[in-house]
């Protein structure tokens, strides 16, 4: 305690403060029950913030990019490098959850979670993105305000939402939970089915992500659950986010073609950051990669090529690595990871922007201006003036 307290330069009452606020990691020392631990890294962070201050413009921009919790918020969180639904440790729930009960969980339902009354719609084109965003789109030009609505009514209409873009990314027809109808698809066996039902469990939900935050910024506006979905989605598709484990596809490829030795030097030689290893999140390694990479063991080639990587890094496989050797160890469809991605995190982002509508708050960031001084204006403008102007 006094070492705490000296570290951050604030009374023994202020370590309690943090401590109940979540701020600070405390646990009992092994060798002496009567002291206590704190977790150097919060430490470490508590005194930065310390010292940067607390000038407004700080802290929106330490809010926006970081630094702290900037959305109270009861779906996910992360605890000793591991992650968490509403409490329950997400690795575990991959081991036999369905992403139906995954989704109940998260978003609070209090009727199981069906996502097949979708399931034999037909489409407009051809299974893919094209299809899934067009569809979805198309939803949120016309769909209502989720104002005014019960919750129940819209769970009941985010049900089916999921199992729309189910649809669209190509899973096949039928009343079965969402891996299998996938799995049908693909035509494959019962044992990846339940590689990708752990897969899309662990893909649920990942805390305040990019996609999570677009998604309750429509929610906070009223906008309507497709368009909430639509705003997640979007932003989900970019490459540094939940379209990165495309970027380790085509690391594969160039593997395949040069040779493990060859790409590896090429990347490090130049200093270029290697698709798919490494998580700031999880300092000591991917949990969801390396629950999903020990269900599925990647082709030899890729194998010694995410030994080598780790290594001569010291970083681990993430989850997009995960993804990746899956989709290359099973021969699944050229798009299949974020085919599944997507459907599986809409869980997730559907259960922020329920979240969101339930603290009838507008989210409206401040920006901080950088640009040229104003024009001051000297009194009201002549007719001529303003013709000139």
């Amino acid at each position: 305690m006094s070492e705490a307290c000296q570290r951050l330069g604030v009374q023994p009452q202020t370590i309690y403060a943090y401590v109940s606020r979540g701020k600070l990691e405390v646990m009992a020392d092994p060798d002496n029950r009567r002291r206590s631990l704190y977790r150097a890294e919060d430490l470490v962070g508590l005194a930065k913030r310390k010292q940067t201050g607390r000038k407004r413009e700080t802290v929106a921009q330490d809010t926006l990019f970081g630094a702290q919790p900037s959305i109270p918020t009861s779906l996910t969180t992360f605890f000793r490098g591991r992650l968490y639904y509403r409490g329950r440790d997400a690795v575990g729930l991959a081991r036999s959850a369905t992403l139906e009960e995954v989704a109940q969980l998260l978003w609070d339902a209090q009727q199981p979670v069906d996502f097949s009354s979708a399931a034999h719609a037909k489409l407009a084109r051809a299974p893919g993105r094209n299809a899934a965003f067009t569809a979805l789109a198309s939803l949120a030009a016309t769909a209502h305000s989720t104002r005014g609505r019960l919750l129940h009514v819209l769970q009941t209409e985010g049900q089916g939402l999921v199992g729309m873009l189910a649809n669209a990314f190509g899973a096949a027809p039928g009343n079965l939970p969402l891996h299998l109808r996938f799995a049908k698809a693909w035509k494959q066996s019962a044992a990846v089915a339940d590689l990708i039902r752990a897969a899309m469990v662990l893909l649920a939900d990942h805390e305040l992500t990019s996609s999570a935050f677009a998604t309750r910024i429509a929610a906070s506006t009223g906008a309507s659950l497709p368009a909430c979905l639509l705003a997640g989605l979007s932003t989900l598709s970019g490459p540094s986010h939940g379209d990165a484990s495309g970027r380790v596809q085509a690391l594969f490829s160039e593997v395949k073609r040069l040779g493990d030795e060859q790409v590896i030097s090429q990347y490090l030689s130049a200093g270029l950051p290697i698709a798919g290893f490494g998580h700031p999140i999880y300092p000591d390694g991917d949990p969801r990669a390396a629950a999903l990479l020990a269900l599925c063991e990647p082709p030899p080639a890729i194998a010694r090529f995410i030994e080598k990587v780790t290594r001569l890094t010291g970083l681990q496989p993430n989850i997009d690595t995960a993804l990746a050797s899956m989709v290359a160890h099973h021969k699944l469809p050229p798009d299949a990871a974020f085919s599944l991605f997507a459907p599986a995190r809409s869980v997730g982002l559907l259960a922020h922007g329920l979240e969101q509508l339930a603290t009838d708050q507008l989210i409206r960031p401040r920006g901080r201006y950088l640009g040229p001084a104003p024009e001051v204006m000297q009194g009201p403008l002549s007719p001529a003036t303003r013709l000139r102007r």
